[in-house]
């Protein structure tokens, strides 16, 4: 039987938070307002929505059109900036993840712009322990979609999938996979569900979840 585990990534694997506020504030200077500055705050606070969410939310006083090209300069940047400077890693979240290869297959989802996800991959060198990768940049699929568009892509019979916050839990079910809370991450889950305390725990509760998902 074939089980996979797919990874959302702001919260669950990394928090890029901080290089994501500076390389976005550095755009914005150049090409709107030299006095607004995008912190670290500002951008947890809208991790985990789409594309298009995140541009109304941050630039709500200009067009749908003006909206999208700024937030497309931001995270065209964003990316080159953390290929170049990488973000911060949970503790153990390498030693686990070659642990998980060991009996799973890995893959990650996120609702991400293209190439966010590449840029992780790259600075890291963690290609090696991820099958397949997707992310609402590439189809503008919501993550629901995509998780499912995943399991399908790659024949999984049996898929967990690990995130932290409501949206991610939210997805999971639209998806029919089963959730694992990173409760280490942004957010908190309004029912009742399996989850790890960091990210070393995890090996643990999904040969358990597994287990429970056979009986």
């Amino acid at each position: 039987m074939k089980q996979g585990i797919i990874f959302d990534m702001d919260g669950t694997l990394w928090d890029s938070a901080d290089g994501v506020a500076k390389s976005w504030t550095q755009v914005i200077h150049n090409e709107y307002k030299k006095d607004m500055d995008i912190t670290e705050a500002d951008v947890k606070s809208v991790m985990g929505k789409t594309m298009d969410v995140i541009a109304q939310i941050v630039f709500p006083e200009l067009d749908k059109e003006a909206q999208q090209v700024l937030l497309e300069k931001c995270c065209d940047w964003e990316n080159e900036y953390l290929r170049r400077n990488g973000g911060k890693l949970f503790p153990d979240l390498e030693d686990t993840l070659k642990k998980l290869k060991e009996q799973y297959h890995l893959y990650i989802v996120s609702n991400c712009q293209s190439g966010y996800i590449e840029a992780f991959l790259d600075y890291y060198n963690f290609g090696q322990y991820f099958e397949d990768i997707e992310c609402y940049g590439n189809n503008e699929k919501s993550k629901g979609d995509n998780i499912r568009l995943v399991m399908e892509r790659n024949g999984l019979e049996q898929t967990i999938y690990v995130g932290d916050i409501q949206g991610d839990y939210d997805a999971t079910m639209q998806a029919g996979a089963t959730f694992i809370h990173a409760k280490y991450g942004f957010g908190t889950i309004n029912t009742e569900v399996a989850e790890i305390e960091k990210f070393s725990d995890l090996p643990e509760v999904a040969a358990r979840v597994f287990q429970e998902m056979k009986a």
